[in-house]
């Protein structure tokens, strides 16, 4: 018997109001970097559209665009890096935006910002003054003159030479380029960050980030900055030294705050706990890239060919997993097949789904009160990812509309974020693993 999915199954994510924790770390700098204390970090993630009062459907809409943008960009990131020769070149290209703020605070006093976290790219960064270009963010610009612990990075620091795109003059300056065309453009530098609430909270000086005083296009306009998780030396997990970290994202219809763990804080103890290996792309190297090795659909495997999901030789194709895209993305011939077994074993009429923006959707009569649907397995090298029914399909009462949230990709495939909620992800970058266990989020 295939699981029920209720029909009370709200569209998209509600307002989730900030909260911050911090368990007691000290710092220490060591080749520019600093790293938290084995005790770790605990910050809360809040949505990016919890601000706004829009309807269900609205969410949906906006979400689902948001997450089409994000792929066209990833796609266009992947076809410069497969036209790169070199092994070592890499494109100066990020996917930019993304789903989830972080509150944080920069300098000594410390002034409070919200910024947008990325997986998908690594520098961290904030508007600063005097703005030369500055878009409206809703808390005060930086003001570097006015801390204490600001100080500018020389062009001789690793960090300047991680940059894509810098110059020297004299002190290193960046410009960090994002799929949308949005840039930012200032100077890099060093300052004590602050994560936590004023009961509890951490100061980690030397942390290395973008002064932006040049920052173009609309991509960012629900935080003040950036803040990369990605793989790279410039991101904040590398910076903190900690090694690994992992979210656990709250279900879409709750309005809790999803956590987000550094260090020590970041392990699972699970017994659940499944781990697979992370591949690197040097064409890509801030990617977190996955082996799909097959999708269960009911009781099918799908015949689906190897190597429809394999990362290339040129640095095409593979699949990420993406805190910033809302919805999974497979590749054309992976998604055919699903789709059609989806068609086939789900017993409701398939009904036009552009008022979405998905692109499989089914009719449910109003008399019923729960839809059964098919298991959903994703094979992962070495770990099977059961997802449970209202991460894969989602339920409009007022429409009456049932629908799959995958979508169909071509050139690279992603695993978003509505596939990851109530799941604890944890990334450890030391072992080059990704684990995960299915996890009350709203509970860890």
């Amino acid at each position: 018997m295939p699981p029920p999915i209720s029909s009370s199954l709200m569209l998209l994510l509600v307002l989730i109001p900030v909260s911050h924790f911090i368990s007691p770390a000290c710092s220490t700098s060591r080749h520019g970097f600093s790293s938290a204390a084995p005790d770790g970090i605990r910050v809360g993630l809040t949505h990016v559209d919890s601000r706004g009062n829009f309807t269900k459907l609205e969410l949906l809409q906006r979400r689902i665009e948001r997450g089409n943008h994000r792929l066209e960009r990833l796609k266009g990131m992947a076809k410069l890096a497969a036209l790169d020769t070199g092994n070592d070149i890499q494109s100066p290209i990020h996917p930019g935006n993304g789903e989830f703020l972080m509150n944080l605070a920069i300098g000594t006093p410390p002034l409070a910002f919200s910024a947008i976290v990325d997986t998908g790219s690594d520098l961290i960064w904030t508007q600063c003054k005097p703005c030369t270009d500055c878009f409206t963010q809703p808390t005060p610009i930086f003001n570097p003159s006015s801390s204490s612990s600001f100080a500018t990075i020389s062009c001789t620091n690793s960090l300047c030479q991680a940059l894509p795109t810098s110059t020297c003059s004299p002190t290193c300056e960046y410009l960090y380029s994002y799929g949308d065309s949005s840039t930012t453009q200032g100077i890099l530098a060093s300052e004590t960050f602050t994560f936590g609430s004023s009961s509890s909270k951490v100061s980690i000086p030397h942390i290395v980030f973008g002064c932006g005083d040049d920052n173009e296009g609309g991509g960012f306009s629900q935080g003040a900055g950036l803040v990369g998780l990605g793989r790279g030396p410039l991101s904040l997990i590398s910076q903190l030294g900690s090694g690994k970290f992992s979210y656990c994202l709250t279900s879409i219809d709750e309005t809790k705050t999803s956590p987000l763990l550094f260090g020590s804080l970041a392990s699972m103890h699970d017994k659940g706990v499944q781990t697979t290996q992370l591949i690197k792309n040097p064409a890509q190297p801030s990617f977190y890239y996955l082996s799909l090795e097959g999708i269960t659909v009911g009781k099918t495997l799908l015949s689906i060919p190897k190597s429809t999901f394999a990362l290339q030789q040129d640095g095409s194709g593979g699949l990420i997993i993406d805190s910033g895209t809302t919805i999974t993305y497979l590749e054309e011939v992976g998604y055919n097949l699903l789709r059609k077994a989806f068609v086939n074993q789900v017993k409701l009429p398939v009904a036009d789904a552009s008022p979405t923006g998905l692109d499989l959707c089914f009719s449910v009569p109003s008399s019923t009160s729960e839809v059964a649907v098919p298991k959903l397995i994703f094979h992962f090298q070495g770990a099977d990812l059961d997802l449970p029914p209202d991460n894969y399909m989602i339920l409009d009462s007022e429409t009456g509309l049932f629908c799959l949230l995958i979508m169909q990709s071509s050139g690279m495939s992603i695993f978003g974020n509505v596939q990851q909620q109530n799941m604890q992800i944890l990334y450890d970058s030391e072992k080059g693993t990704m684990s995960f266990a299915p996890t009350q989020c709203d509970q860890l």
